[in-house]
C-alpha cells in the first residue's frame, strides 16, 4: 500500500510542477511580448501583432534553449580537471 501512496504523491508533484512551469512560461511570454512591442515602438516601427507574437516566441525559445547551457557557462571559468571537481551536467540526463 505504501507504494501506491508514493506513486500518487509523485503524480501529484508532477502535476503541480507542470502547472507552475506553465504559469511561469505564460508570464515570461507576456513579458517578452511587452519588451518586443515596446522596443518596436521605441524604434519607430508599428509591426502587426502577428510579428510581435512571433518575435516574442523566438526570444522565449532562445532563452529556454540557452538556459540549458547556463550551468556550464557560469562554472567559474576554470578547468574542472585542474581543480579536481567534476562538472555535474544534469541537463542532458
Amino acid at each position: 500500500m505504501p507504494s501506491i501512496r508514493r506513486i500518487l504523491s509523485g503524480l501529484l508533484a508532477s502535476v503541480v510542477g507542470i502547472l507552475v512551469i506553465g504559469l511561469l512560461a505564460t508570464i515570461v511570454f507576456a513579458v517578452a511580448i511587452f519588451v518586443v512591442s515596446t522596443g518596436a515602438d521605441l524604434a519607430g516601427h508599428d509591426p502587426s501583432p502577428d510579428y510581435v507574437v512571433l518575435s516574442a516566441a523566438l526570444v522565449v525559445v532562445a532563452v529556454i534553449l540557452t538556459g540549458g547551457f547556463t550551468p556550464r557557462l557560469s562554472s567559474g571559468g576554470g578547468d574542472d580537471e585542474e581543480s579536481g571537481e567534476r562538472f555535474d551536467d544534469r541537463t542532458f540526463n
